[in-house]
């Protein structure tokens, strides 16, 4: 909303209040000190009703770094290791804990007794992914080279994490393995191990999809919800899927009812909003034609 030029420029600051107007800065002002302290002025009074410690999200990758060396390389000093990691994780959690301190302070031996079943977990899942894909060459590759199983990985510590009622902990972890993956899953999905990923890039799984045991995703894969609205939030808005089954790359499917039966393969480029029976193969029935260009 523009009050008025004249020798003035002003703004309203929408986000704080309607009727609260940033300081004017005039377009005849010879300071450049003037200017700069109505600017940061201007800035500080727009950031008021913010709360946000931005330092949180450089903790939490430092957190999910340390914790992946800790828990993969054989190297790492576990008693060390898991003191530093205590560490970060009480200062992130001074941040992002909303509970009382002293509930607070408890939550990191809660975790930490968490870690050995979501290790041997990840470790099942990096053996399915070995014996599931021909271009696999060993153990250590899938650890350190396949962006499907690093997103597993920090999907399995993150989820612990919302378990434990740390949504904003869990949520930035599993951001952080989206920007480095190409892969959203979101830390409040129930997925069983093992569980394979292959190639990772661009696959969705919303925060009330199901996967049971022995699942494999290719890139693409969306499993989210049909519509969304707020007063859904509590409800289950995305899909099953039941054991044994294989989705192909850039398949949807959608809704919260929506049941994909055991021992089905779910083609490429499908559109599911309706369950499977199990057993079944689904298939995208539009047709590629091909035609030899005639040279001239």
């Amino acid at each position: 909303m523009i009050l008025g030029k004249r020798q003035f420029n002003y703004k309203i600051v929408a986000a704080i209040s309607k009727n609260t107007l940033l300081l004017p800065l005039s377009n005849n002002l010879n300071s450049t000190n003037v200017a700069k302290d109505i600017i940061i002025q201007n800035i500080a009074a727009l950031k008021s009703h913010s709360v946000i410690n931005y330092g949180i999200k450089t903790k939490v990758v430092d957190f999910t770094e340390k914790l992946f060396y800790t828990l993969f390389d054989a190297n790492a000093a576990l008693d060390q290791s898991i003191d530093d990691l205590e560490k970060l994780f009480k200062e992130i959690a001074k941040i992002a804990c909303k509970k009382q301190e002293e509930l607070c302070d408890g939550i990191w031996n809660q975790y930490l007794e968490k870690l050995p079943l979501v290790l041997e977990n990840l470790n099942q899942d990096a053996e399915y992914i070995l014996e599931n894909d021909p271009a696999s060459n060993s153990i250590e590759e899938v650890y350190l080279a396949y962006p499907g199983f690093y997103a597993i990985a920090i999907y399995r510590l993150s989820h612990e994490l919302y378990l434990l009622d740390m949504l904003l902990f869990s949520r930035l972890m599993s951001e952080y393995a989206h920007q480095i993956t190409g892969t959203d899953i979101h830390a409040g999905a129930t997925i069983a191990s093992p569980f394979f990923i292959d190639h990772a890039t661009g696959i969705v799984i919303g925060e009330t999809t199901v996967i049971e045991k022995h699942v494999k995703l290719y890139q693409g894969v969306t499993l989210g919800a049909l519509s969304v609205s707020k007063d859904m939030k509590n409800e289950k808005r995305h899909p099953t899927v039941e054991k044994n089954v294989c989705i192909y790359a850039n398949a949807t499917i959608l809704g919260g009812e929506t049941i994909v039966g055991k021992n089905s393969i779910i083609g490429g480029n499908t559109w599911i909003t309706k369950s499977i029976p199990a057993r079944s193969i689904v298939t995208n029935t539009t047709t590629t034609e091909v035609k030899v260009k005639e040279l001239k």
